[in-house]
């Protein structure tokens, strides 16, 4: 973990909600059962962004068939941190690293993590903790035993002592142990940074800020009582390290900063509100970034004829920016004009570099907005095409339910909400729908089969 995160690991294992900022920063759904209470963001062009920064570093790290998912946490906080295969990036974190190499850098450092096994590791040791702390408790138990049968109070006192005793020392323990992971994730972040030609300044951009923080809070902290090292020891570990790299002074493409700094105001834009984006806008003045961030924002607050005026203007800038053309559909949507916004919609799909399942499944919603029985079969296609490539999408299953049922397919409908309830981790509902769907189908068929295979899951833990 880069710095603490607000949910704990324990929440992080549940399920959690998902708010697609592109579609208008409502809330969509719930997503696979890994992460409840960490409020999570979808969006096509940030993920996407997020991964070709995540590419090299995880080759480099030998992670690259790993099958590594990134999530976007809604938390205004500069954090990351990973649970399994899955490495969480707080939207704080992305709009306030000025520049790609500042993510890149917490990107390597959490691949270093997962590439050291770490967590395996410090479950590993939190095990022994455990039984340090096992035993010094028996020790002291059996201390005050003595004591009490020899009315002895020193004795019985000391009991208490060594049972207190060994608690902490099992805490610092583990705490050391956590320490020393962290400066191993460090170190093991440079090495993919000077493997992928990239400069090590994010990392100590980012370490420079940490101890600002920490300074300005005017906190006391005891650096044997925290689960990383101080910035400061961070910054002296890895500063010879960084300058020494010939990549050292390597600047961001600027390409590459362009589509970072429309990151940063989309996130601005759709999460921190009209003045938090107007701030950054104003040190973007004149670019591509702030003109973007001016279109979202006249979508969401202004007037909606003025922002697609301005959305076409940067269409034709960039004709080929696939989310120009999301932004052109969900304008349209707005003005409840679902055949433009299709249209919008197909042409994001098919300029999309990442081939992201979230583009299909709003130019399904347009489709399915249109209300012909032509566009509601179109529709199943394009939802089925986006679920096809992002199985976890649960709102997309909820379209896909009501597409099912406007064409009478009711048997699909059921099964779509027994797949979205399976994707929010509410396993028990998933498996009544699956019952109920395949009454209604021949026995052996695939979606028969599918329908089986949600009502045989035993999940590994509770049931929703």
């Amino acid at each position: 973990m880069l710095s603490r995160p607000r949910s704990t690991i324990a929440q992080a294992a549940r399920a959690f909600a998902t708010i697609s900022l592109a579609a208008a920063v409502a809330m969509a759904g719930s997503v696979t059962a890994f992460a409840q209470g960490v409020p999570v963001v979808r969006d096509a062009e940030i993920e996407a962004l997020v991964r070709d920064y995540a590419r090299p570093i995880f080759r480099a790290a030998g992670l690259a068939n790993d099958g590594i998912d990134i999530v976007l946490v809604n938390d205004s906080s500069f954090n990351a941190f990973v649970t399994g295969r899955r490495l969480f990036i707080n939207t704080g974190a992305l709009m306030t690293a000025e520049t790609p190499n500042e993510i890149i850098g917490v990107i390597a450092h959490e691949a270093g993590h997962i590439a050291g096994g770490h967590q395996q590791k410090l479950r590993d040791q939190l095990e022994r903790a455990k039984t340090m702390a096992i035993i010094a408790t028996l020790l002291g138990a059996g201390a005050m035993v003595a004591g009490a049968t020899t009315n002895s109070r020193g004795l019985a006192g000391a009991g208490m002592g060594v049972a207190a005793g060994g608690g902490e020392m099992a805490q610092r323990s583990i705490l050391a142990y956590q320490r020393t992971e962290e400066i191993t994730a460090d170190r093991s972040a440079i090495t993919y940074l000077n493997a992928t030609g990239q400069s090590g300044l994010g990392m100590l951009k980012t370490f420079h800020r940490f101890q600002t923080a920490l300074s300005l809070s005017g906190a006391q902290v005891d650096p044997y009582r925290i689960s990383h090292p101080m910035p400061q020891d961070r910054i002296a570990n890895l500063e010879v390290l960084v300058k020494q790299s010939p990549n050292v002074d390597k600047a961001d493409a600027p390409a590459l900063q362009q589509r970072h700094d429309m990151m940063r105001v989309k996130i601005a834009v759709y999460m921190e509100g009209q003045a938090a984006a107007a701030r950054l806008m104003q040190k973007m003045r004149g670019g591509m970034a702030a003109l973007y961030g001016d279109a979202q924002s006249t979508y969401l607050y202004g007037n909606l004829d003025a922002a697609l005026t301005k959305t076409n203007a940067l269409i034709k800038a960039q004709p080929r920016n696939a989310y120009f053309q999301e932004l052109r559909g969900d304008i349209l949507m707005k003005a409840n004009k679902p055949g433009d916004a299709a249209d919008a919609y197909a042409k994001a799909v098919s300029l999309d570099p990442a081939r992201s399942g979230l583009l299909p499944v709003s130019l399904g919603q347009a489709l399915m907005a249109v209300g012909t029985p032509d566009s509601l079969k179109k529709a199943v296609v394009q939802i089925n095409n986006g679920l096809s490539r992002d199985k976890e999408n649960s709102t997309g299953y909820r379209y896909l339910a009501q597409a099912y049922g406007e064409l009478g397919d009711i048997p699909g409908a059921e099964l779509a909400t027994a797949e979205g309830h399976f994707y929010s981790g509410s396993y028990k509902d998933a498996k009544i729908f699956a019952m109920r769907a395949q009454q209604q189908m021949k026995r052996g068929e695939p979606r028969w089969i599918r329908a089986q295979d949600i009502i045989n899951y035993k999940s590994s833990g509770k049931s929703q």
